[in-house]
């Protein structure tokens, strides 16, 4: 049994915090009241001064080859995060060869190919997803864990990778059916429904088809028609990006998702609502456009957005935001750096990449502006801490120029950053209180050099406390809470995101004297199950006094419990519209050799 002592107790469902102690047996709250009956031998936490309350939910992530090495998935866990969803962006691990999940994953997510395709190799014993589901839980699971059936993953199991990026090739009457057939079987298992993507810019990795775009992206909407229908049917989620560049299918995805009185509504969540320097009136627009559609032809469409200044990091060129244009393209599809440099040395590329950078009115995501990008790690001393833009000042160049000069002097050793959306912290704080907009997008287990925002529920909770503070309350803490939970979990229709008797014990325990300027703190951690590669990390141990997964302590205090992620499970899989019961403690799995 556990104890927890003297903390504000929140229960994810909107509901005012209470001083109270909660008691936890066999993985499950089995009382809640000022003063619990307990025996001398109960395990006690002391949480006085702290907040008490459901563990976080992480609704976009990438984890599908991270959970195969490092199951403990610890950079969520310490920030309070209890589930994860993966599958998202049409990528899933379910149905595909290795192979191919690691040509259609690692180069749109910038994770190594090797390590992905060893993971895959090394693990992927299923080929359903009652067998992926089954392999999950045998493994030591941190967090619960979500998932969607990707639709590139089911097209490149149809069709074959080949044909799934070819833009000549269209599914047959039997191919498609057998598609719909595949959705079917992964929601008959308890998934939450399917990811797809529009977005061209989003690219296959590997050699046999390196440069083609997603599977996804080469479906007409015919075909994802299909699909919507059985996951409304089913009640379902549809996870999507637009066209980010253009921008103009986000209408698609909004009849899709409209109910207009003859039918059921779509549930569907997009990427992403964001205040994007390039297009300072879109993100606003959109949400006011959404929450009419919502009201008023039966739409329930909600946007992912992450609580914090959109910032981005690059080693040398390898950037995403490079792919929204030609000769960016042409560039990131040379993997071999020798190659890479030969042809940004060229100057006939360099007139194509400075067109490019000087269009003015091209669909864009990133800004484009090289002052607007400041140069944080080099073997030169003398240039970090300067923008390419002062740099190019300084020497009579171009920007662009002396922006490539340096990728071909220094490759990836020419470590810079730039912040693409968010940076307005009053437009910031609109979107983020917004009904249509779904506090999410951390892309955990991705851009793992490019972007940190794993701890995003902290942002969300610092942001909030800071409004009612100066008496600008966004909203209630106990609606902020319940945004980060219990909505969460109602809305994606999973056993998660309350703390009353009877729940499963996933509580985060918070320190709100954490919530400070310490959040934005960058750090690198070696991720041992990649090699060693440096993960990008924003850390603040003072911000969580302890996350528990299924009633047992997982994390406290800076630390995790000896032997999390590696031999004990503590996490299980949530399957949509299903009760999910914590491990009885006879019944723990351990970790197969």
């Amino acid at each position: 049994m556990l104890l927890i002592e003297n903390g504000l107790v929140f229960d994810g469902m909107g509901r005012a915090p209470v001083l109270r102690q909660v008691l936890i047996e066999d993985g499950v709250v089995v009382d809640i009241a000022e003063r619990c009956q307990v025996g001398p031998d109960v395990q006690r936490l002391d949480a006085a001064g702290h907040w008490v309350m459901p563990g976080f939910l992480d609704t976009h992530t990438h984890y599908d080859a991270e959970v195969l090495v490092a199951p403990g998935l610890e950079e969520s866990v310490r920030h309070g995060v209890t589930s994860v969803l993966i599958g998202s962006c049409s990528l899933s691990t379910i149905y595909s060869s290795p192979q191919d999940c690691a040509d259609f994953f690692s180069r749109v997510e910038a994770l190594p190919y090797d390590q992905v395709l060893a993971a895959l190799q090394s693990h992927k014993s299923w080929s359903t997803p009652t067998e992926y589901i089954a392999a999950l839980e045998a493994r030591a699971l941190g967090p619960n864990l979500m998932a969607f059936a990707g639709h590139s993953d089911l097209r490149t199991k149809v069709m074959g990778l080949g044909r799934a990026v070819d833009a000549s090739q269209r599914p047959s009457r039997e191919e498609q059916a057998e598609m719909e057939t595949l959705l079917q079987e992964s929601l008959d298992a308890g998934l939450l429904g399917m990811s797809s993507m529009t977005n061209p810019w989003d690219k296959v990795g590997g050699e046999r088809y390196r440069s083609k775009r997603l599977p996804s992206t080469y479906a007409r909407w015919k075909e994802y028609r299909g699909l919507h229908k059985i996951l409304r049917r089913r009640n379902a989620i549809l996870q999507s990006a637009p066209n980010i560049t253009t921008k103009y299918n986000v209408l698609l995805f909004m009849a899709a998702s409209a109910a207009f009185g003859v039918r059921k509504s779509l549930k569907t969540a997009l990427i992403t609502a964001a205040d994007a320097k390039a297009n300072p009136l879109l993100a606003q627009g959109v949400t006011a456009f959404t929450r009419l559609v919502n009201r008023l032809v039966g739409g329930n469409l909600r946007w992912q957005s992450v609580p914090m200044p959109f910032e981005v990091y690059a080693d040398g060129m390898d950037l995403v935001v490079f792919e929204e244009f030609s000769s960016g393209e042409a560039a990131l599809h040379l993997a071999d750096e020798i190659e890479r440099n030969e042809l940004i040395a060229d100057e006939s590329y360099r007139r194509a990449f400075r067109k490019d950078y000087e269009k003015k009115w091209s669909p864009r995501v990133w800004h484009r502006d090289f002052y607007d990008a400041l140069i944080v790690d080099a073997p030169d001393a003398t240039i970090v801490g300067k923008s390419f833009g002062e740099l190019a000042d300084a020497r009579g160049l171009h920007p662009v120029d002396a922006f490539l000069d340096l990728v071909v002097m220094y490759g990836k050793k020419l470590r810079w950053k730039t912040t693409i959306a968010n940076h307005r912290p009053d437009i910031l704080e609109k979107i983020l209180a917004h009904p249509s907009v779904q506090i999410s997008f951390a892309d955990s287990g991705a851009h793992v050099r490019n972007m940190a925002f794993y701890n995003f529920p902290l942002h969300f909770l610092r942001a909030v406390k800071r409004s009612i503070e100066r008496g600008q309350a966004l909203m209630s803490l106990e609606q902020a809470v319940a945004k980060l939970t219990g909505d969460l979990a109602a809305w994606y229709g999973v056993d998660a995101g309350t703390l009353r008797v009877g729940d499963r014990a996933d509580i985060a325990i918070i320190n709100p004297k954490g919530l400070d300027d310490s959040l934005d703190a960058y750090h690198e951690a070696p991720m041992s199950c990649f090699g060693d590669l440096q993960r990008m990390v924003r850390r603040n141990d003072d911000a969580v006094l302890a996350t528990i997964i299924a009633g047992k302590l997982a994390y406290r205090s800076g630390q995790f419990t000896e032997g999390f992620g590696k031999s004990e499970r503590y996490g299980s899989f949530l399957r949509a519209g299903c009760k999910t019961l914590p491990l009885a403690p006879e019944a723990a799995m351990r970790r197969s050799a």
